[in-house]
């Protein structure tokens, strides 16, 4: 799934594909910014991105599924 992070003050936004599930994103987005300092996240490669919360300006989760490729779709 990808995950799209909107950073304040910088011209391009982050891009992370993650092998966590939508709610878990959503769960980590709400606590960073309840009042944790960080949004931490792990990449497919199992890598971890630190955002500091007071910096995110959007987060958008993209959907699990991925969409079919070929002629099999229609």
């Amino acid at each position: 799934m990808d995950i799209t992070i909107g950073v304040q003050n910088l011209p391009r936004e982050l891009v992370i594909e993650s092998a966590q599930s939508a709610d878990e994103v959503a769960a980590a987005v709400e606590a960073a910014l309840g009042g944790k300092s960080t949004l931490e996240l792990t990449d497919a490669r199992g890598r971890r991105v630190i955002v500091p919360s007071a910096a995110i300006g959007y987060v958008e989760i993209g959907t699990e599924a991925k969409g079919t490729v070929g002629f099999g779709a229609l």
